[in-house]
């Protein structure tokens, strides 16, 4: 309980895309530990089935979907799946994305429309089909809806060799605030959350190499941030506290952008 609000979300549906790993896995632990029953959806089947297993044990309630956030029939199947296990949506946390490095003048165009296909088509995907889904369940009047776009400070902030990635993290931003505005009247608000660099499994050798050192020295605190980073403003804009809050940008880096 924080300043009269509960971040309490007993009974809540959240979908959260991208959770068989990394952030996705670990905001999907701590919205299940504060009640929400948690749908984890990824491509990689076998790995949601680990992490759904670790809620469980810890007493939370999980299903599973496989979902390709680039594909329209998988996106529109998923929902359809987590309608079945839980029933309508009320939050989804459009987490998945992909980076794939290289000089602008190097990466192979593939590599570029896979990312595009990812982390943009796929944000805007579902965030849609959430969206319709939401206003089906009545959300205008029950103003439950709420959509959490992760994009990162790569929208403004500019590292090398990630010209495709920074693109299509500052389109989640636009794309979050103009979907706000757009659903504004709907019950459904749509905010975006741009998390600085991130120690995980996935980038813990480049982290702690030369290359990541470098980038860390260059930070004011000299650090990156731990993977639970995220939980608080994650849980927030899940949550009954945020019920007036909608297009905003949260920016949480640990001050390496300054």
């Amino acid at each position: 309980m924080s300043g009269g609000y509960s971040f309490d979300l007993s009974n809540r549906v959240v979908l959260v895309t991208g959770a068989s790993s990394g952030i996705g896995k670990q905001l999907a632990k701590r919205l299940a530990a504060n009640g929400a029953r948690v749908v984890l959806a990824a491509r990689r089947a076998a790995m949601l089935d680990d992490v759904k297993a670790e809620i469980e044990a810890a007493g939370g309630k999980a299903a599973c979907v496989t979902m390709d956030v680039a594909d329209e029939e998988s996106t529109i199947a998923a929902f359809d799946a987590v309608e079945a296990a839980f029933g309508p949506v009320d939050s989804v946390v459009a987490n998945a994305g992909i980076a794939i490095g290289g000089s602008a003048m190097g990466i192979a165009i593939e590599d570029f429309d896979k990312m595009v296909a990812v982390n943009l088509r796929g944000v805007f995907l579902t965030a849609r089909e959430a969206a319709r889904r939401m206003v089906a369940a009545g959300s205008a009047e029950r103003e439950h809806g709420r959509i959490v776009l992760i994009s990162s400070i790569t929208a403004t902030f500019v590292p090398l060799g990630q010209v495709t990635y920074n693109a299509t993290k500052a389109a989640v931003v636009q794309m979050g605030r103009s979907l706000a505005k757009d659903w504004a009247n709907k019950g459904i608000n749509v905010n975006i959350v741009c998390p600085g660099y991130i120690r995980t499994d996935l980038n813990d050798d480049y982290l702690d190499g030369p290359k990541g050192q470098a980038l860390t020295s260059g930070f004011v605190r000299n650090r990156v941030m731990d993977i639970g980073v995220l939980d608080p403003s994650v849980l927030y804009l899940c949550s009954d506290a945020s019920a007036q809050v909608t297009g905003s940008v949260f920016t949480i880096d640990d001050g390496q952008t300054l």
